[in-house]
């Protein structure tokens, strides 16, 4: 099968500084890709030269078997790209945005059905500056779909969205997915590509440093298991924990009592060690290893909620 996005050796520099540093990956058709990393890893950088926004230094890239700098006006009628930062006139109406950018292409699709689709039918005739940022992000997405693209570019779609319209956001991202698109997106959010993507890219200094779905990435991780609960009882002695098999650490703070361990059976054997025991016990629950512990390891930075790297 043809692949939508192919990449190699991908290589930008300003002055002294590589930003880009011999990327290379494919993308299927029907996928949805995501790419992470830290701030200056060199996302916008490979994400703009993929849109043909940016010329590259060296290297090749081909969508839908098109060279982004040799055939942009081609590529530009079968791609769609919502940009991290956008904006349009304060007073232009939601038909009047739709309408002028379907202007812009040879064969637009039909805007009318995306205002149902994406929840904004009754926001057609409301101008820009009177729409929530959840309804901006919707439109913004209806004007990267009005050309009905193949391959659709989502750079930190849910940036600044309160966590009900990121979810929301989630549900139209897959949807545009399952109308057949390629769907590449950015983001700051582990949460957000551990959900949606089919596989993800860990960008860091302007390098891959890891390329896999969610779940293989999370396993080569070989991360601990933490089980967390709270001690009923203040004099709770956890010596016996500590002899389970597969605990490797146990932290005590105040009631709050924390395992860590491996191995798949890790969970009973504590809970059976707690009740041969007979302590009492509540509140127990436990925390996997996530993408956002992959990412961790593999950049030495962490996420913030807010959208930066600490």
């Amino acid at each position: 099968m043809t692949a939508a996005i192919t990449v190699n050796d991908l290589r930008k520099t300003y002055g002294p500084l590589t930003a880009v540093d011999g990327v290379g990956f494919e993308v299927g058709p029907g996928e949805i890709f995501g790419m992470v990393g830290p701030n200056g890893a060199g996302k916008t950088t490979t994400i703009e030269c993929l849109e043909g926004m940016r010329s590259p230094d060296a290297g090749d890239i081909r969508i839908l078997g098109l060279d982004p700098r040799r055939d942009g006006y081609e590529l530009r009628e079968r791609i769609g790209v919502q940009l991290q930062q956008s904006s349009l006139p304060d007073d232009i109406k939601v038909w009047e945005a739709l309408d002028l950018f379907a202007s812009y292409y040879r064969k637009p699709a039909p805007w009318e059905p995306l205002l149902d689709e994406l929840g904004i039918a009754d926001k057609r005739e409301a101008r820009f500056s009177k729409l929530s940022g959840g309804q901006k992000q919707r439109l913004f997405i209806a004007l990267a779909l009005v050309n009905d693209p193949e391959v659709v570019f989502l750079d930190e779609l849910t940036t600044g969205l309160d966590p009900h319209a990121r979810r929301a956001m989630w549900k139209l991202v897959r949807a545009i997915r399952d109308r057949g698109k390629t769907v590449f997106l950015t983001t700051h959010y582990m949460e957000e590509a551990e959900h949606l993507c089919n596989r993800v890219l860990i960008i860091d200094r302007g390098r891959i440093v890891a390329l896999d779905t969610p779940e293989k990435l999370v396993a080569n991780l070989k991360a601990e298991t933490r089980i967390v609960f709270t001690a009923a009882e203040p004099d709770y002695d956890p010596a016996p924990l500590r002899a389970v098999a597969g605990v490797t650490r146990v932290d005590v703070a105040g009631d709050k009592v924390t395992v860590t361990g491996r191995g798949d059976r890790l969970v009973i054997l504590v809970v059976n060690a707690l009740d041969a025991q007979q302590a009492r016990f509540r509140d127990l629950r436990t925390e996997q290893p996530s993408l956002d512990d992959v990412f961790m390891a593999m950049t030495g930075d962490e996420m913030k909620p807010d959208g930066g790297a600490k």
